[in-house]
């Protein structure tokens, strides 16, 4: 007897890849960082909620930004995508409030770089071969 199909099961363990393993991931920049902190006894839960807030962001608000800045993205050769992303990280700050803080703009820039990094680490090397693996079955 199937319980799940496997198209739902391989969409489940993405989601609980996706969302453990980039909580990780921001967990650890914030340790790398002094002015990136999460302010709580529960880091975890608050860094997992700041992931949520940044996916949700990525879906309906960088979709608009990327189009609105093609032309200085073109110039920049790409690299004010990263701008973009520190925005985007910037929103989750303010829509968080005191419990997440990025206090130094240019770091924000930089933590920006290493999370877009992690984040295709992660996907490239863990994720997509487990992925993968679980479809052949």
């Amino acid at each position: 007897m199937k319980i799940v199909s496997k198209g739902k099961f391989n969409a489940i363990l993405e989601f609980l890849l996706y969302s453990v393993l980039y909580t990780a991931a921001f967990m650890a920049v914030e340790r790398l960082f002094e002015s990136f902190e999460i302010h709580s006894d529960y880091k975890v839960i608050f860094a997992f909620l700041a992931i949520v807030i940044i996916y949700a962001l990525e879906k309906l608000v960088k979709p608009i930004l990327v189009t609105i800045s093609t032309p200085i993205t073109g110039i920049t050769f790409g690299l004010f995508y990263f701008v973009i992303n520190a925005f985007i990280l910037k929103l989750t700050d303010w829509i968080m409030g005191p419990k997440l803080d990025f206090t130094d703009l240019w770091a924000l820039l930089v933590i920006s770089i290493v999370l877009a990094l992690l984040n295709l680490l992660i996907e490239k090397l863990i994720i997509e071969p487990i992925i993968r693996k679980a479809s052949k079955k």
